[in-house]
């Protein structure tokens, strides 16, 4: 019988052990990139997306589970008297990951329709989607 090669298990070890000696970091590793707008609005786009999603998850689970329909509820958030600065707050944190991942969406899709990859044009477009966002949302928290 013929032995055989070395296992996957072998190879990873060699493989983490020669980087360990050679003093690598793991690939890729947040301290090698500097930070940019374009990085950090992607970042952000994944973010909101999977926030909304908890969000949506559990006000469906909420609605299922909870004894008593949403009008009820409404009103008791009605009755704690939260004030109009608490109020507003509230509604633009829930505005504005709405408001930036649609904004920031189109903008992915005008790049997949391969137009704005100039890195001046991923610039002005990345402040042109927090600009809008922040007035959408704003807008959106006064209704």
């Amino acid at each position: 019988m013929v032995p055989m090669a070395t296992t996957a298990k072998e190879e990873m070890f060699q493989f983490w052990e020669k980087n360990t000696k050679l003093n690598r970091p793991m690939s890729p590793h947040v301290s090698v990139y500097k930070w940019s707008l374009p990085m950090m609005m992607s970042i952000t786009h994944r973010g909101t997306g999977v926030a909304m999603s908890l969000g949506i998850s559990c006000f469906s689970l909420a609605a299922l589970v909870l004894p008593e329909q949403f009008p009820y509820y409404l009103e008791l958030v009605k009755s704690l008297s939260l004030g109009p600065v608490l109020i507003y707050s509230a509604k633009f944190a829930l505005a504005f990951p709405l408001s930036y991942h649609t904004w920031n969406g189109i903008r992915h899709l005008v790049w997949d329709m391969g137009k704005g990859f100039k890195m001046l044009q991923v610039y002005q477009s990345g402040v042109l989607v927090l600009a809008l966002t922040l007035l959408s949302s704003a807008g959106l928290a006064a209704m």
